[in-house]
């Protein structure tokens, strides 16, 4: 690819986001979210919104670090306090979810 290429298409993705007045149009572009086709719990609903946004972020302090604004030593620690958080999620919802579940009392009383 040529770098004009890469400026023509760095202008489109900022000139799309100039041009989008509504706030969650611009954090679908930005931020798009794939729907979850997994087997449906609410542990798994929510550990896979984390994945994600664990992704996302990554991504980003990816191509800041490519870019020179941040130092590598400093999106390493980032990435790596990222993925802790994902795994302490893990741990909370889906290691637990093995657990049973307290039996609950119906509603027709």
């Amino acid at each position: 690819m040529q770098p004009v290429d890469r400026h023509i298409s760095i202008y489109w993705v900022i000139l799309v986001a100039e041009s989008t007045d509504n706030s969650q149009e611009k954090d679908n572009f930005f931020y798009p979210n794939a729907r979850y086709r997994g087997e449906f719990t609410p542990e798994h609903l929510a550990f896979n919104a984390n994945l994600q946004e664990f992704a996302q972020r990554v991504s980003i302090i990816c191509g800041l670090e490519t870019g020179g604004k941040v130092p590598p030593g400093e999106a390493y620690k980032e990435i790596k306090r990222l993925w802790q958080q994902l795994k302490d999620s893990k741990q909370e919802l889906l290691d637990q979810a093995n657990r049973p579940r307290p039996k609950l009392p119906d509603d027709n009383t």
